[in-house]
């Protein structure tokens, strides 16, 4: 069932979408990307999929540029704000999944095994919609044992200069001209996915940010 917008709902999905995708277009053009993996291991967007990743909300911009026109499939809240999101990074070349691990969850993850089935990366914000921030929930872990499949990955994008906002996901602008770098620890082999591994490798993704 489609939802039902207020006319005020329907003028910001028909402008901030198209607005936002180009804003992050011409400030993505000024940025300059790193990737730092640990030993054996490929950054993601260069692994054919299927894949799984996970990773955390406030980077979500910075993915949106950096992994754009790529036909990933991201896992977006089925709220009101994730229709925004949804429609933008559409533009920007994702496919995205509405549900999430609060509303709607178990319907994503149905939608993204189907996007893995068809051989799509499949990327989900670990701590997303809602927080706290830097707390895995387990919709991750879940989406890669229903599927199937044989690792999950994790990676972090951290600007050397960039405001961060005062939202519950510390969300992140990067500057113009901000280096990114984005970091690749090992991932977690099937037999080891859990809520507690998807937590500590995903801090590990974020200490290796900090140490480079």
């Amino acid at each position: 069932m489609r939802p039902v917008y207020t006319p005020k709902q329907r003028i910001l999905l028909a402008l901030v979408p198209r607005l936002t995708a180009l804003l992050i277009r011409l400030l993505g053009f000024t940025l300059r990307y790193r990737d730092i993996a640990d030993p054996g291991v490929t950054p993601g967007q260069l692994i054919p999929g299927p894949t799984v990743f996970a990773f955390w909300h406030r980077s979500l911009l910075i993915c949106a540029h950096r992994f754009r026109n790529l036909d990933i499939a991201i896992l977006i809240s089925s709220s009101f704000d994730g229709e925004l999101i949804a429609r933008t990074v559409e533009l920007l070349g994702f496919r995205a999944i509405r549900g999430s691990s609060s509303r709607g969850g178990s319907t994503g993850l149905r939608n993204m095994q189907v996007a893995y089935a068809e051989g799509r990366i499949c990327a989900i914000t670990a701590d997303g919609p809602r927080g706290p921030v830097f707390v895995a929930k387990p919709g991750a872990a879940q989406l890669a044992e229903l599927a199937g499949a044989p690792w999950l990955g994790c990676f972090y994008a951290l600007p050397d200069r960039a405001w961060e906002l005062g939202s519950w996901d510390r969300f992140l602008i990067p500057k113009p001209f901000a280096r990114v770098t984005l970091t690749w620890p090992a991932h977690i082999q099937a037999a080891e996915v859990t809520s507690a591994a998807l937590q500590t490798t995903l801090d590990r993704a974020v200490a290796m940010a900090k140490l480079n």
